[in-house]
């Protein structure tokens, strides 16, 4: 089988490490990748916005099966133009990924499904958006619409914060994203994110994690795109994960499908969880990054043909094989992130890093010049590692850390806190 994976990040190097631990994975190309990417794969130059030249280049490659791994791409109808060719495809089409690329489609989505989430309301124009939270009071959370990166949420704990986001907002600082807003009721509790992989009608769990957004140790200062996770989440207990898939991601599914817009590929629940009742923060419709790294790295080869049956439809015959295990990952990031950061610094001690079902470095923003790893992002590498526990897989993950030599970089040393207290 003749594989494309289409993406750039560290969510794509472990997906295409996944894949090619597959043996029907005869060939991988991943476009347009990385320079952690390039030492498994073929890499190929190619606008993955671009549905008609990622047909062309598919058909010229004999391309049997297309993974989509980023949101922006599948909100731009690519998968759809690659279907139309006869292409199979594991991603949602357009109209399926506005659960992420719209959130008022999601609340609309949620409010006719009766799943369970915020209180909000949506607006168009900043002053009644202003005027709303006066009358609301703080602490809220104000939303942009649209596609963000990750970045377009402002949790803000005192009404000047959540003016001061609008107004950010409306003036162009998430670009036509935040052309509109969403504004919700602050959730109390701890957050936890489940994934299943859906065909159109059936779903199946992939697994939980949970991640870091915040970019200071303790889950301080402001939301990146996310500094480390670890698999399993204890939060979702076995029967959370069951009210959750009960009360919010079957009834999505089944409204999804009701409105003639059937949802096939991955879907990442973001959830609130408080006194063991799941409500939705979020959807996404993809992996998640970093979630991604160590949802791969537990699931290996197996995540190429899961990720099959979803797009063949059929996952009423598919499970998972789980190992009891845990994984981790630590992410690198370009000091300043998410500010400005400087871009080329060189990455040493890559070289010297144990590669292997139990421990790999996945990259992001890399590139290679002169035979040497560049930094070229802001969150650049993903120390990831599995253990017998989450200890053990904590250990194996900043031991990685400890071995790069990037002073222009830096990390959590606090990832899995919450968890790890608990044990």
């Amino acid at each position: 089988m003749n594989i494309l994976i289409l993406g750039s990040g560290g969510r794509e190097h472990a997906l295409a490490w996944a894949v090619m631990q597959n043996p029907k994975c005869d060939k991988l190309i991943v476009a347009p990748g990385n320079a952690g990417i390039a030492q498994i794969a073929e890499i190929a130059a190619l606008d993955i916005e671009d549905g008609g030249a990622v047909a062309e280049f598919a058909q010229e490659n004999a391309i049997d099966f297309v993974i989509v791994g980023p949101e922006a791409p599948l909100a731009a109808g690519v998968a759809d133009q690659l279907r139309d060719t006869g292409l199979l495809v594991f991603g949602p089409s357009a109209e399926a990924a506005r659960l992420e690329a719209s959130k008022s489609f999601t609340k609309e989505i949620c409010d006719a499904a009766g799943a369970p989430t915020a209180a909000y309301a949506h607006f168009t124009d900043a002053a009644a958006a202003r005027e709303y939270v006066r009358t609301q009071g703080a602490p809220i959370v104000v939303k942009a619409d649209g596609l963000a990166a990750g970045k377009g949420v402002i949790v803000a704990m005192d009404e000047q914060a959540a003016l001061d986001a609008i107004d950010d907002m409306f003036g162009g600082a998430f670009g036509g994203a935040g052309a509109e807003v969403v504004i919700e009721e602050f959730m109390e509790g701890e957050e936890a994110s489940l994934f299943v992989l859906c065909d159109g009608k059936d779903i199946l769990p992939v697994g939980t994690a949970q991640d870091h957004k915040r970019v200071g140790e303790g889950d301080t200062g402001p939301n990146t795109g996310g500094m480390g996770a670890y698999s399993p989440a204890p939060l979702l207990s076995p029967d959370v994960e069951r009210r959750a898939i009960e009360e919010i991601v079957r009834p999505t599914i089944e409204e999804m499908a009701r409105r003639g817009i059937p949802y096939q590929g991955v879907l990442y629940a973001g959830l609130m969880i408080k006194d063991g009742q799941p409500r939705l923060v979020e959807y996404n419709v993809r992996f998640g990054d970093p979630e991604c790294q160590v949802l791969m790295m537990r699931l290996g080869a197996q995540a190429l043909d899961l990720m099959q049956a979803a797009a063949e439809g059929r996952l009423a015959e598919a499970w998972v094989n789980w190992a009891d295990d845990h994984a981790m990952t630590v992410v690198l990031a370009a000091r300043g992130y998410p500010g400005a950061y400087e871009k080329g610094s060189v990455i040493g001690g890559l070289d010297t890093l144990p590669e292997s079902s139990f421990e790999m470095c996945f990259h992001a923003g890399t590139a290679e010049r002169d035979g040497r790893i560049v930094a070229v992002g802001g969150r650049v590498l993903n120390a990831t590692a599995r253990g017998a526990t989450l200890q053990e897989a904590c250990d194996r993950a900043y031991a990685m850390v400890d071995a790069i030599h990037w002073p222009e970089g830096f990390c959590r040393r606090d990832i899995g806190w919450r968890a790890l207290k608990n044990l």
